[in-house]
């Protein structure tokens, strides 16, 4: 029985855990999906307002 209840003891603990991770997931979750949401509207109000273009690396614009 004493068998029975440290296992069931150190069981309840891992879930207990792994409560408490999914719980902190989720919350950065929600704070990763609200950022990638803002920066496709800034991304869309540069495309509609005309903005530049980003460059990367060595890149060059063709007329250069």
């Amino acid at each position: 029985m004493s068998r029975l209840e440290e296992q069931i003891a150190h069981l309840t603990r891992a879930v207990d855990d792994m409560s408490e991770i999914v719980t902190r997931q989720e919350a950065e979750i929600v704070t990763l999906n609200r950022r990638v949401h803002m920066l496709m509207q800034r991304e869309g109000e540069r495309d509609a307002s005309g903005g530049g273009a980003v460059l990367l690396g060595d890149e060059r614009p063709p007329h250069y």
